[in-house]
């Protein structure tokens, strides 16, 4: 049984919220929280796996619970799920350490599986946040264009072109067509680049990718 926190500072949210998702046999709703200040004092007594988490309250916000629950209880999952797409927002909460972020209008079906996906460790980010990400990660302004971080410069030539093609959205299988090699040496190559990057998983490495594409699209 996954137990979730809902977090919302409107209180009919969080209760359809709440009869939706304990339709789903697997999900058990711990308790409600109307800002980050009451959820925080409910953590230790609820034991959460997965933080459901508005962004905009009162009193602390989303970003700022978001941060003071990884700081406090780090194997809690974060899920934003909140009506704003704002750029800032987005960026905010990810840095933070949240493992997610949808908007309301996601089908319930949809986040019951976003919720047990982020509750196993995988991101889960909604269709138009991975685009507006995307997006801005490969158009930077001439002035904020990034500087190669030594870690990357230090992946092998063949982890440089695995990490390529992730950018472009290719699975083990596709890679390892690609470059003409197994989906073992491609999972291997994956592992490699996740521990060296200090990433969590795909979602992040293909940002990173799309980051500093035009320096992989040269080393490759």
């Amino acid at each position: 049984m996954i137990k979730v926190l809902l977090v919302d500072d409107q209180s009919l949210i969080r209760q359809g919220l709440k009869v939706l998702l304990e339709l789903e046999p697997d999900l058990e709703i711990v308790g409600e929280a109307e800002n980050g200040e009451i959820a925080l004092n409910l953590m230790a007594e609820l034991t959460p796996d997965v933080v459901l988490m508005d962004i905009r309250m009162p009193i602390m916000d989303g970003v700022a619970a978001t941060k003071e629950i990884q700081n406090s209880f780090s194997d809690v999952k974060v899920l934003v799920l909140t009506t704003f797409d704002d750029d800032e927002y987005v960026k905010a909460a990810l840095q933070h350490g949240a493992m997610g972020y949808l908007l309301k209008d996601t089908p319930s079906e949809e986040l019951a599986v976003a919720i047990r996906a982020v509750q196993k460790g995988y991101t889960q980010l909604g269709p138009g946040i991975v685009k507006k990400l995307l997006t801005q990660f490969q158009n930077p302004a001439p002035s904020q264009t990034p500087s190669i971080p030594p870690s990357l410069a230090e992946l092998t030539p063949r982890e440089k072109e695995v990490l390529r093609l992730i950018a472009t959205g290719a699975n083990n299988r596709e890679i390892a067509q690609e470059l003409y090699i197994s989906e073992g040496t491609v999972k291997n190559h994956v592992t490699n680049i996740l521990n060296r990057l200090n990433l969590r998983d795909r979602t992040q490495a293909a940002i990173i990718a799309n980051t500093y594409l035009s320096y992989l699209n040269e080393s490759s």
